[in-house]
């Protein structure tokens, strides 16, 4: 990445030119994947793009991209104040039966207990 180029995506108004910008580069060697999640991290102020990104990355490589993984799901789970992204977030990581392992997967992963407990309050975890 360039310098001009990261200039342009730190005064990204939203997180969408900078979720473009990892789909768009996702293949290329010296992509600065830890830099553009955090700058994602930075400049949506909702969550709807981090939470895209999470499932993106999830879907290239779960293992490769772990750590930035867990870091956007972090950041939309503090972001999404409306619980508009977490469903979609939960199931694109996690899976569409993970509400049948719930009590497994919120013992080993404390991002699906916290989206699990922001999504159902009143269940018992």
């Amino acid at each position: 990445m360039t310098d001009d180029e990261k200039k342009q995506l730190t005064s990204d108004p939203d997180g969408l030119t900078t979720y473009e910008y990892i789909a768009n580069h996702i293949g290329v060697p010296d992509l600065d994947i830890d830099w553009l999640t955090s700058n994602l991290i930075n400049v949506d102020s909702n969550g709807q793009f981090t939470g895209s990104a999470a499932r993106y990355l999830h879907a290239i490589d779960p293992q490769a991209f772990s750590a930035n993984i867990a870091k956007l799901i972090e950041a939309t789970i503090d972001k999404d104040r409306e619980h508009r992204y977490l469903l979609p977030l939960m199931l694109g990581i996690y899976g569409e039966d993970c509400d049948s392992h719930a009590k497994e997967i919120s013992a080993v992963d404390n991002n699906f207990r916290r989206i699990y407990k922001r999504l159902y309050p009143t269940s018992v975890l």
